[in-house]
């Protein structure tokens, strides 16, 4: 049995920009940490905002920290159904071509162009992780959890960084089609 891996349940959330953090907030606003999140330097904010498209919204959707060089969303496939667009399933930050939709803050709203995604699934690890498992970054393996809907996720990519902590990240929709939780685990299969 391989060393298990602890579970991270990603619902739909919003990376900003300082660019777009000024217009939705006001100009120098800063972000407010809600609570620390489980990779080392990440959390939830206080501040949420609205994701519009002319099919729906999601309102109060959690801006995560810090800020990014480029905002970005990411939702659930079904998330995207009810928003009527079609995310490509991505690595974050790899947003070229994606589809767009406006945020709406308290100070302004943004027009994005591009940068939503479904987030692909991926494990982040150390270097020192990654040597254990025999893999490097960018990998891609598979990842099997049990219970009563245990099942094999396919295509999960290895994220290795010394600022990582070991995690599996899955959305929300893979989540429940497992009947898994945070802090549930998994287990690379060879």
């Amino acid at each position: 049995m391989s060393k298990p891996i602890p579970v991270g349940i990603s619902a739909r959330h919003v990376h900003v920009s300082r660019e777009h953090l000024n217009i939705l907030f006001g100009e120098g606003y800063q972000l407010t940490v809600k609570k620390d999140l489980s990779q080392p330097g990440q959390f939830a904010c206080e501040e949420q905002v609205d994701l519009v498209t002319e099919k729906g919204t999601f309102k109060n959707v959690r801006i995560l920290g810090p800020e990014r060089k480029q905002t970005q969303v990411e939702i659930a496939l079904t998330d995207a159904l009810k928003l009527g667009i079609k995310p490509p399933v991505r690595d974050s930050g790899d947003l070229k071509g994606s589809p767009g939709l406006t945020l709406v803050g308290p100070k302004g709203q943004v027009k994005l162009e591009e940068g939503v995604i479904a987030a692909c699934r991926h494990i982040h690890m150390t270097p020192a992780d990654a040597a254990e498992f025999g893999l490097k970054d960018k990998d891609i393996v598979k990842v099997r959890c049990g219970g009563e809907r245990g099942l094999i996720f396919d295509n999960v990519l290895a994220r290795v960084s010394e600022s990582f902590k070991l995690e599996c990240h899955l959305d929300t929709d893979e989540g429940n089609a497992a009947k898994l939780n945070t802090g549930n685990t998994v287990e690379i299969v060879k």
